[in-house]
């Protein structure tokens, strides 16, 4: 008697959830096709769109995980299944994870944004943070820039993105400016002739635009001349330091006294 009531309950759910079952289970394995066919093409796609590379298996799982997550509610909907606790479990593990990863979702977001809008890229010299170097490294979370005294800094995307970012290395030159004070006894011409040698014997200084050398300033104790030459941002520091090695030399060779001395 058991046996028959367990049979006839079976056969009743059979005949009243067996077809919308087997048509879940069918748009089920048509689903995952069709998402398989849709990731080879957003492959390709992504490809020839030239997305950054740190960006592309992420846009690609997320996509797909996010295709996958409808196609487990449409297909528990087609068989009839009750989502109230899928539903809040789901809305729970979301809340959770966002107070969690809060921060880290905001150097991810920088990442994404810095990989889309290019701010600057790799080998570019910026200045950022308070940090002055050559971009080694572009991750989805952090920046790594070396700076000129050879120390690697890790900056996370969060804070880089919001904050100023100067790239230096974008116009593909940068102006270098060389301030020094002279007494008033010192001859102008001669300091402005000895300043223009200088620049010329210099390494790694470009000759265009042109260097501008005059008088930036008249104080009560001297006169604060300035020399502003361009270079490559590569350059910056060893060719200031070059250049005003020979202004020094120079004026010392001419016997140009300095104020104080």
């Amino acid at each position: 008697m058991k046996l028959q009531l367990l049979y006839d309950n079976a056969y009743l759910w059979v005949a009243n959830h067996g077809p919308s079952f087997l048509l879940g289970l069918i748009v089920f394995f048509m689903g995952l096709w069709l998402i398989r066919q849709l990731r080879k093409w957003m492959t390709r796609r992504m490809a020839t769109k030239q997305i950054h590379s740190s960006l592309q298996p992420f846009f690609l799982s997320l996509s797909i995980t996010g295709l996958h997550m409808v196609l487990v509610v449409v297909v528990m909907e087609i068989m009839g299944l009750q989502l109230t606790i899928f539903t809040a479990i789901l809305s729970a593990a979301t809340v959770a994870a966002g107070l969690a990863l809060s921060g880290t979702l905001q150097n991810f977001a920088g990442g994404v944004m810095i990989l889309l809008l290019k701010p600057f890229e790799l080998g570019d010299n910026i200045i950022a943070q308070g940090q002055d170097g050559k971009v080694t490294s572009i991750q989805v979370f952090y920046t790594v820039v070396l700076t000129f005294d050879n120390k690697t800094v890790i900056i996370p995307n969060g804070k880089l993105f919001n904050e100023v970012i100067t790239n230096v290395s974008r116009e593909g030159k940068r102006r270098l400016d060389v301030d020094f004070k002279l007494g008033f006894v010192a001859d102008h011409e001669q300091v402005v002739d000895i300043i223009k040698q200088s620049v010329t014997q210099t390494p790694n200084i470009l000759p265009e635009p042109a260097p501008y050398i005059g008088v930036s300033q008249i104080e009560f104790d001297g006169v604060k001349y300035t020399a502003r030459v361009w270079v490559q941002p590569s350059n910056y520091g060893t060719a200031q330091l070059a250049l005003l090695e020979r202004i020094m030399k120079g004026l010392k060779s001419a016997n140009v006294r300095f104020p104080g001395t």
